[in-house]
């Protein structure tokens, strides 16, 4: 007798962090697992968390803080998640476009990578003296491990980013194509799209946001309060062995042409496959290289960690997008339990707990 497939609902926003969700679907993991998943693509993060907040998705790539923010009910949207794994660590560029490049190199005599946020510094108060206004950086959410590492970085050399820098918004899939218009000065956003303002020709990589917490998590896959443990469960041990399988460096080229078959059919599938890789162009005509916090995904960097969901509620606290005196969701939406189960369902338990090393805690 044939056990019918489980229906779920999966949406994504195109980027190689969604690299587990893909290649699970096309691995037939999902099935593996008793799911029949539905994968569904998203033009933006406001769109994806619009869906699940209202009962159209079961599941979802989402950035690290936007379950917090939806159960604390800011942004608009209200909504009561679930964290059951990490999708990947690492992975995502500040980027700017050649025009600052040009400037900050006129102010401080070099652009090098990493760029020293000091030499950011400079170049704003060399600019503020000039009478210009500040550069318009986007990040793909308010929301956003792009928004507060950025900050975090920006913080330490003593620039203010609401008053020094102006933040704005965009879609991950625009970035570059704003970039090339001139409708922002740079963005943080994750792979391919600061590789692809490169190839494009209209961008210069700073920086990587492993340069400034290495091995941060990046998105989760979380679950809608209305979505059954067990189908949660599957799901997750689906990610992680699509994880494990990605960081195989014999399958990358492979998953790469998985991303751009199914998600980023406008980004060559040799870009996706050196971010997959950890190898970045910096500039046109560069070679790639290896980055020093490459993008990785499997075994315990899934795990969902309730440190790094408490960082990004300090995060949220300290640049006043919640009161200080917010409840704190975290304990019961980063479900450590599921993934415990999914890790058991797969016959291997890795090395725990995640992240010991002192370069990749959290950052004070």
């Amino acid at each position: 007798m044939t056990t019918q497939a489980t229906p779920i609902r999966i949406g994504y926003v195109p980027l190689n962090d969604a690299a587990p969700i893909l290649v699970a679907e096309t691995l037939g993991l999902f099935a593996r697992h008793g799911l029949a998943a539905t994968l569904v693509p998203c033009a933006s993060w406001a769109a994806l968390r619009d869906r699940i907040a209202f009962g159209l998705l079961d599941a979802a790539q989402m950035l690290s803080p936007m379950p917090i923010a939806a159960a604390l009910g800011v942004g608009g949207v209200g909504a009561e998640l679930r964290v059951g794994a990490t999708l990947g660590r690492n992975g995502n560029t500040i980027t700017f476009g050649h025009r600052l490049v040009g400037e900050i190199i006129a102010a401080t005599g070099e652009f090098a990578y990493p760029l020293p946020a000091a030499s950011l510094a400079a170049f704003l108060e060399a600019r503020r003296a000039a009478g210009n206004p500040p550069p318009v950086i986007a990040v793909v959410f308010p929301f956003s491990s792009h928004n507060y590492l950025l900050r975090h970085w920006l913080a330490e050399a003593g620039i203010d980013p609401d008053e020094d820098l102006h933040l704005v918004v965009a879609p991950p899939p625009r970035v570059a194509e704003m970039l090339a218009s001139g409708e922002i000065d740079g963005f943080c956003a994750g792979e391919p799209w600061g590789s692809r303002a490169v190839d494009l020709r209209v961008g210069r990589i700073a920086l990587t946001t492993g340069d400034i917490w290495p091995g941060h998590p990046e998105k989760v896959l979380a679950f809608a309060a209305s979505c059954p443990d067990g189908m949660a469960v599957a799901a997750i041990a689906a990610v992680i062995e699509a994880g494990r399988w990605i960081d195989d460096p014999a399958n990358q080229r492979d998953a790469a042409q998985m991303l751009h078959d199914a998600a980023m059919p406008g980004v060559p599938a040799l870009l996706i496959e050196a971010g997959l890789a950890g190898r970045i162009s910096l500039a046109a005509d560069e070679a790639p290289s290896h980055v020093p916090a490459p993008r990785f995904f499997a075994d315990d960097a899934s795990y969902p960690d309730p440190a790094h969901g408490a960082w990004w509620l300090d995060a949220m606290r300290r640049w006043g997008h919640v009161l200080p005196a917010a409840d704190d969701p975290v304990a019961r939406l980063w479900r450590t339990d599921l993934w415990h189960q999914a890790i058991a369902r797969l016959g291997a338990v890795p090395a725990f707990p995640a992240f010991s090393p002192a370069d990749q805690e959290c950052p004070t």
